[in-house]
């Protein structure tokens, strides 16, 4: 399943990139053709970034990732409050 997502995402951002200059490259005259372009290239960018998410949630998850520097619900609400105890906030 990573592979495929993986192959969507080169995909779908090489669609991105052919439909974007088609669409700067299209005639000012020809709207129909620099519109569909345009909406094409919006199609890639948002499934490349979609799959891209997927892709970089998942190799976090498998740990081939290193995790982002997030606190979890309980540290976070510990640290807040002893911010707030100190009057930091």
């Amino acid at each position: 399943m990573t592979k495929l997502i993986a192959i969507v995402n080169v995909i779908a951002w090489s669609g991105f990139w052919a439909f974007g200059y088609l669409a700067f490259t299209a005639e000012p005259s020809d709207t129909r053709q620099m519109i569909t372009a345009a909406l094409l290239a919006a199609m890639g960018a948002a499934l490349g970034l979609a799959a891209w998410f997927w892709l970089v949630r998942h190799s976090e998850d498998t740990g081939f990732a290193k995790k982002s520097n997030q606190l979890d619900a309980a540290r976070r609400n510990h640290a807040h409050a002893q911010a707030q105890s100190e009057g930091g906030f």
